[in-house]
């Protein structure tokens, strides 16, 4: 009996070998993207939440007789009527007092930027759509990645890509029959009229302490998902600098596969062969309307058992 030839890696073998650790490093049940998804979550409701608690105190401040009012002065007048302005964006103050070192009383105040757009902070939206932008072939990751290197050619490819998707930048050769872009949809998602300029800063609405510390919490949710989505790279690119330095060393796909055995990674030389018999068997009508009709998260175990009756499979029809 002929010994069987041993499988060798080359550049391009261990790339895909090691986007299969990360894809499982990133499955929906590991522990950073459970916090990526209720981050996610939590913010929604924040969101919605946020909304009501906005046009209460704007419209305390701004009832919407008054707004009439200056509409119809501004069709009366025009412009010198009084300004108007659908926004997005509102901006609260709190003053208060406070004693210096000298007990000294004075004045202070802080103040708080609610914004509903998409576009007022960037890496939001890259976070936010993360997972929209890996399946479209897209890197969310390329700020962590690339951030001390801006003057790499693929930071600014990333950025560029990212930026279409999300709407950040649009060319006037588009299809303009195409889905609205996500950056659109935030900004007319919740609008308010205001009286006053464009400028969202020159529009403040006093506040008391409570209401200022509630409206941070829009932020503070804001903030927490852009955190999940950096401690997602920090912690699969942690793994995957050394497991790209292993794989460096190993000559034999055998060598990955007791690699990715021990740690449960399903993986099989199909991967490295979009012909092969398996591709087909696991996106076959049955085998992919199975997949698409589970209702729950298939468990790790179950996954190992899958790909494992998949790697027999193969073995069976060569």
């Amino acid at each position: 009996m002929s010994k069987e030839k041993r499988l060798t890696l080359n550049a391009e073998k261990r790339n895909t070998i090691a986007d299969v650790f990360q894809s499982h490093w990133e499955r929906e049940d590991s522990p950073v993207m459970q916090n990526y998804n209720k981050a996610k979550e939590n913010y929604n409701h924040v969101r919605e939440q946020m909304k009501k608690f906005v046009e209460v105190i704007v419209r305390n401040h701004q009832p919407e007789e008054d707004i009439e009012t200056v509409r119809a002065m501004n069709k009366k007048y025009g412009s010198n009527g009084g300004e108007l302005h659908h926004d997005n964006c509102f901006n609260f103050r709190y003053n208060y007092q406070k004693v210096d070192s000298e007990g000294e009383v004075h004045d202070d105040y802080d103040t708080v930027n609610i914004n509903f757009g998409l576009d007022d902070m960037r890496r939001f939206g890259y976070a936010y759509y993360r997972d929209e932008l890996k399946a479209k072939g897209l890197n969310p990751d390329f700020y962590y990645q690339w951030s001390d290197e801006k003057r790499n050619p693929r930071y600014y490819e990333c950025e560029e890509q990212c930026d279409k998707f999300l709407g950040y930048r649009n060319s006037s050769n588009e299809d303009k029959s195409l889905a609205i872009k996500p950056n659109a949809e935030w900004e007319n998602d919740f609008k308010l009229w205001v009286i006053g300029t464009s400028y969202c800063h020159a529009r403040q609405f006093k506040v008391n302490e409570t209401d200022y510390k509630i409206l941070n919490t829009y932020n503070v949710a804001r903030d927490n998902l852009m955190l999940a989505h950096e401690k997602i790279f920090d912690y699969t690119n942690e793994k995957m600098k050394k497991l790209r330095l292993g794989l460096k060393s190993y000559r034999y796909f055998d060598q990955a596969k007791s690699l990715a055995d021990k740690l449960g990674v399903p993986l099989n030389e199909s991967i490295l062969n979009e012909s092969s018999s398996l591709a087909l068997s696991v996106y076959s009508p049955e085998n992919l309307a199975s997949l698409l009709e589970d209702k729950v998260e298939m468990t790790r175990e179950e996954k190992i058992a899958m790909f494992k009756a998949q790697e027999k499979e193969q073995l069976v029809t060569h």
